[in-house]
């Protein structure tokens, strides 16, 4: 957008929010959201828009006195961010397993494994490959996108893959699996807005964002949607929509690249440091947890687990355990890696440089986020649709509703950023004095939120994973899109019309064996769709 065209409707949103306000309308209270959406939108800057929509609630709380609006942000929106440990802690593990992830993409070793890994040629084979490996780098998004998309674009080539075909694989094991991923570069920022959604809800006692968050796994049915159709169209060769045209012109081709093998750098030295991090993770958190119930570490039980996750210091252990982890990997980090000769200081650095903007994000959602808790956003949407919508159909209202905005925005952290807050705030509204219902819900909501992020972010064009998918593949974004759309389409019809409802009416009760079922259903309605497609000629 050009400064002009920005200014003027800088303008207008500054008028519309004076009319409002000389009106008294109770509209007020959620027109930072509309601001921030207006922005993102308009701008495709997820952080201008976000910083936006706090400017505008701090100077409804100002009461239109605008010199007073920066010292409010700073003051009561910025600084108290960093008064909370929890906060605090959630940018550091950002930072600190940005640089991890960055040692081990540098370091080579990754690389060298799956050299070592595949050895046929057949698109299966490869197309396999990409989906394990894409799978195996569950710590970040954007740098799955990365690793997987250039190493195997040669074997692509070799085994007449279609790049956009690639593209799909790549894209498809990045967001979903770092969305799922309990440990991610994602995972500080879920857990950050878990928690902001129940502070709005004014029942921050209550919020366990860990435990929430692996609560919500089953409930992410767009992301398990997806990933299971992924390993069904490798399996069926399953060409679908403009796909057909691009394996047409890859078959055909008679060229074939010789494929230059890595050298291998040791592969172990990037498995130890990775396991040493799991491991960490999961006993530190374990650990922390008995010891804050005044239990025994032994017998361990599926109960006391699911207590340690909610009563342990989760972001202390994640600090701990990545710092460690990024040590042992700082040690291991072969000298010759790198053709420009930087050590692992300057790699660990760079990659926790690259995390700065998903940091940003963070600070300026917790800010709008702030702004929204003191015009009690929530409750004025509460009020609004208290009577007038199910609580079992309210999922899927949030799933859609995710799916529009990171489909316009681009974003799926800006997208959790918005409506998290918002959604958890109204389950409770919408339940009504039933506080144990709504526990039971939030989990639904949580996975409706997280699925329609990652849908959205799937099928837009001005995604970050798109375009750097696509890039890594060697291909134009907009063939990376459309021939995506249709395989994504699929997924998230299947989560929009059997996931959220059933999930929704059953209240979130039996939750991994209605996923289970459900996803059974799924590869049989896969499986009859294909055949049905082979037999009419593909």
């Amino acid at each position: 957008m050009k400064k002009g065209a920005l200014l003027i409707l800088l303008a207008l949103l500054v008028g519309l929010s004076c009319l409002l306000h000389f009106i008294e309308a109770d509209f007020l209270a959620i027109w930072p959201s509309i601001v921030a959406l207006i922005l993102v939108f308009s701008t495709r800057n997820i952080l201008l828009g976000l910083l936006g929509g706090a400017v505008f609630g701090s100077a409804i709380l100002m009461d239109g006195v605008l010199y007073r609006v920066p010292m409010d942000l700073v003051v009561n929106h910025l600084l108290q961010n960093f008064q909370s440990s929890w906060k605090s802690g959630a940018i550091v593990f950002t930072l600190v397993l940005g640089g991890f992830v960055h040692l081990l993409e540098k370091g080579g070793t990754l690389q060298a494994f799956l050299a070592r890994m595949l050895h046929g040629r057949s698109a299966r084979k490869v197309e396999t490959g990409a989906g394990i490996f894409g799978m195996v780098c569950f710590f970040d998004g954007l740098a799955n996108s990365l690793i997987v998309g250039r190493i195997f674009q040669p074997l692509a080539r070799s085994a007449k893959v279609p790049k956009v075909r690639l593209a799909y694989i790549v894209d498809t094991t990045s967001s979903a699996v770092a969305c799922l991923a309990f440990i991610s570069t994602w995972i500080a920022y879920q857990l950050s807005m878990i928690r902001e959604g129940f502070i709005m809800a004014g029942k921050e006692d209550l919020a366990e964002p860990y435990l929430l968050f692996f609560q919500s796994l089953p409930h992410n049915f767009y992301a398990w949607f997806a990933l299971i159709l992924l390993a069904f169209v490798i399996w069926k060769q399953w060409d679908l929509g403009p796909m057909r045209q691009f394996r047409s012109k890859a078959v055909s081709d008679d060229h074939v690249e010789p494929v230059q093998q890595p050298e291998a750098a040791g592969v172990w030295r990037a498995w130890v440091p990775l396991a040493l991090l799991l491991i960490l993770v999961f006993v530190g958190i374990y650990a922390d947890g008995v010891k804050n119930m005044s239990k025994e570490l032994l017998p361990i039980s599926w109960e006391k687990l699911a207590l340690a996750f909610a009563k342990a210091n989760v972001t202390g252990v994640l600090i701990a355990s990545g710092g460690l982890a990024s040590i042992l990997a700082w040690i291991l980090y072969p000298r010759s890696a790198n053709d420009d000769g930087k050590e692992a200081g300057s790699v660990f650095t760079e990659g926790m440089v690259q995390m700065f903007q998903p940091v940003l994000i963070l600070i300026m959602a917790w800010m709008l986020s702030s702004t929204l808790n003191e015009l009690k956003a929530a409750d004025f949407l509460g009020e609004l649709l208290g009577g007038k919508m199910s609580p079992a159909i309210f999922p899927t209202v949030v799933f859609i509703t995710g799916s529009l905005i990171a489909f316009t925005t681009g974003t799926s952290w800006g997208t959790m950023g918005i409506l998290m807050p918002l959604a958890i705030p109204l389950t409770f509204s919408l339940v009504g004095v039933d506080q144990a219902q709504a526990m039971d819900l939030i989990p639904v909501v949580i996975g409706a939120t997280f699925s329609g992020a990652v849908f959205g972010d799937h099928c837009s064009p001005m995604s970050d994973t798109t375009i750097v998918s696509s890039i890594a593949c060697g291909i134009d974004p907009v063939d990376h899109v459309r021939t995506q759309m249709p395989y994504a389409l699929i997924a998230a019809i299947g989560a929009a019309v059997l996931g959220f409802p059933l999930s929704g009416y059953s209240g979130g009760s039996e939750s991994w064996a209605l996923l289970s079922i459900l996803m059974f259903v799924m590869v049989l309605l896969l499986g009859r769709l294909a055949s049905q497609k082979m037999q009419s000629g593909r």
